[in-house]
């Protein structure tokens, strides 16, 4: 019995020796980490997709053509000739007349939005030629301040339709704004009558003014120079409106129609004339510039 236990005993330890694990074990691949904002989803969609290609294609998702906002500098570079943008204004900036404070100074805000976009307010102007026909062109970029309409915005655009008027340029604004800018009180809504009255100059002169509204147009840029337009072009599923749904809900105690606010329905309602893909934006205003500006004439 006691050579059993002893022949058992020895089985087991070389049992043990012969399935033991080797001294060093293998190192376990570390998982690698994915760069923050190299893949998104759609907001439309809900596809997986390579930002660097959806911004490559002029911020279009690349599975469903979802139109996200595009910067002033992009959007002048797309409806402009190369090298001929020359911007007027450029050294405006805005100034905390009401010393308006809350969880952050209005001050602080704009040194933020500023270092954030390298812009020094909501919208650049300038004049410039596409396909070589001069015209005015001005640009809103939400991303500063979400392009509220301050004394700033108000008096480029205003200056941009005076130098369109002074010098018989056709004019093209590209909206995208929240709205006033609530830091400058009544001064920002001013902004209303002072750049639709110089549009009504413009208008008076015989000279064209085209409105292209993008994601979002709201508030009082709509209710000012973004529906003034002799031709009112929109890009696909923009947001168009000048209060929120809930607001104009309670005020008028109506049921609202489905998507009311966006580029189709204001199309089916006529308050817009088209709705325009990015893609085919510059040929689109290419067409307009040399129909109404230069004579062109249709073949029969």
């Amino acid at each position: 019995m006691a050579s059993f236990s002893k022949k058992n005993a020895t089985y087991s330890t070389t049992l043990l020796k012969s399935s033991s694990l080797p001294d060093t074990a293998p190192e376990i691949p570390k998982k690698k980490e994915i760069p923050e904002g190299l893949w998104e989803k759609c907001k439309k969609c809900d596809e997986i997709i390579f930002t660097k290609q959806k911004e490559e294609e002029l911020c279009l998702c690349p599975k469903c053509g979802f139109h996200y906002q595009l910067s002033a500098e992009r959007r002048i570079q797309l409806l402009t000739d190369e090298g001929s943008f020359r911007e007027l204004d450029a050294d405006l900036e805005s100034v905390d007349t009401l010393k308006f404070t809350g969880v952050t100074s209005y001050v602080e805000k704009l040194e933020a939005n500023k270092a954030k976009t390298g812009l020094k307010d909501a919208v650049i102007c300038g004049d410039a030629t596409l396909n070589g026909i001069p015209y005015a062109l001005g640009v809103m970029d939400f991303r500063f301040l979400g392009a509220s309409m301050g004394a700033v915005v108000g008096e480029k655009i205003t200056r941009l339709i005076e130098h369109a008027t002074a010098n018989r340029l056709p004019l093209v604004i590209v909206t995208a704004s929240g709205g006033a800018r609530m830091y400058e009180g009544m001064i920002s809504l001013m902004q209303m009558a002072k750049t639709s009255g110089a549009l009504e100059r413009h208008k008076e002169a015989g000279l064209l003014y085209i409105a292209i509204l993008t994601h979002p147009t709201t508030a009082g840029v709509t209710a000012s120079f973004a529906s003034l337009g002799d031709i009112i072009m929109a890009e696909p599923e923009a947001l168009i409106g000048f209060a929120g749904p809930r607001v104009i809900k309670d005020t008028t105690q109506a049921q609202l129609p489905e998507g009311f606010q966006t580029a189709e329905f204001l199309l089916k309602k006529g308050m817009i004339d088209r709705i325009v893909d990015r893609r085919k934006m510059r040929e689109e205003l290419a067409l307009l510039l040399e129909y109404f500006v230069s004579g062109c004439k249709v073949k029969a």
